[in-house]
């Protein structure tokens, strides 16, 4: 691996645990990553992608099928070869048309041999991986709102050109972005599971020691990444432990009722506040090997799962993240 090992990254600890709940449990909906230019968004992620183990695909398969799952596959999947492959990590460009994200008519052979073919788009590609959309706000609506659709359904369906395909297309989605150059919608945002705020690092120590390792990457990526490979590899047994365990973990009748009312005393618009933050809560407490969610679990993802999802309030000026805190403060002390 010559990229930037996950474990080497100095701090940016809520983006780091927003990816890795994400990588646990793909139902959470994809992580917004908000904050200044050059602070490790597309590096953490990138990162991660490479750090989890390779996948199982059928030999050929442009749609990255899984051996046991070929029947879904709107190819013929006829090879009887297994393979595995890199997780994929798909950048999706600001420039991406419709036709270019979702698949489209294969002109070529249509015109060469009269008949239908499918091409299949950059969903396709990052099925059963990362599909990471840098300066996210700056993407037109209508290619964001049918991002989500597909990243919340696990499926791309195509209809045009006479063409009816449907695949499997499940991802996480990662978006990034800087505030000042627009914000999403907030009935986009709204639609994302998981949102960090990430800042330039103030403290001198960390600011040094990530020159410090920066350097050392570039000189020798190898070498750098041979020594954080350890770190890197606990990481990775984490994610699995927390997977196998994430079934039985305990969602207490108690948490539930704290889930409801923090949501109802900071207002969050709609259900998917709850939903998220119970889902959030539970990889939480798998990923620190507990067996049932708690208060504390709940307090850590409540300003990841909720912060993108309050009204405006005219008369309260006080960030979100502020306003969770305080409402958190009032309720359980």
């Amino acid at each position: 691996m010559s990229g930037f090992p996950f474990s080497a990254i100095v701090g940016q600890d809520e983006m780091k645990t927003a990816l890795l709940i994400a990588a646990v449990d793909a139902r959470i909906g994809g992580v917004m990553i908000f904050g200044d230019r050059g602070t490790g968004k597309s590096t953490a992620a990138r990162a991660l992608a490479a750090t989890l183990p390779p996948i199982r695909v059928v030999d050929g398969c442009r749609f990255h099928c899984e051996p046991e799952n070929r029947e879904q596959c709107p190819d013929v999947c006829t090879s009887k070869r297994v393979r595995k492959i890199a997780v994929p990590f798909v950048d999706l460009p600001l420039g991406s048309t419709e036709d270019r994200v979702v698949g489209t008519l294969d002109l070529e052979k249509a015109l060469a041999q009269g008949e239908k073919h499918f091409e299949p788009g950059l969903l396709a590609r990052a099925h059963r991986g990362f599909l990471y959309i840098d300066e996210i706000n700056l993407l037109e609506d209508h290619v964001v709102d049918l991002l989500l659709d597909v990243a919340a359904s696990g499926e791309n369906l195509v209809e045009r050109d006479g063409l009816s395909i449907r695949h499997p297309a499940r991802f996480v989605l990662v978006g990034s972005g800087n505030p000042e150059e627009g914000e999403l919608r907030p009935q986009l945002l709204d639609r994302f599971g998981l949102s960090v705020e990430v800042k330039t690092p103030e403290d001198i120590d960390d600011r040094v020691e990530i020159m410090r390792r920066c350097d050392a990457q570039e000189r020798d990526a190898t070498k750098f990444a041979a020594k954080w490979k350890g770190e890197d590899t606990k990481i990775l047994r984490k994610i699995d432990r927390a997977k196998k365990a994430l079934p039985k973990i305990k969602m207490p009748a108690k948490t539930l009722r704290d889930t409801a009312a923090l949501c109802k005393a900071v207002g969050a618009d709609g259900l998917r506040g709850e939903l998220t933050l119970m889902r959030g809560s539970r990889a939480l407490a798998a990923l620190q090997g507990d067996f049932s969610v708690t208060r504390d679990h709940l307090k850590a993802m409540a300003p990841l799962s909720l912060r993108h999802r309050l009204r405006r309030d005219v008369l309260d000026e006080t960030g979100s993240t502020v306003r969770i805190e305080r409402a958190l403060e009032e309720l359980f002390g």
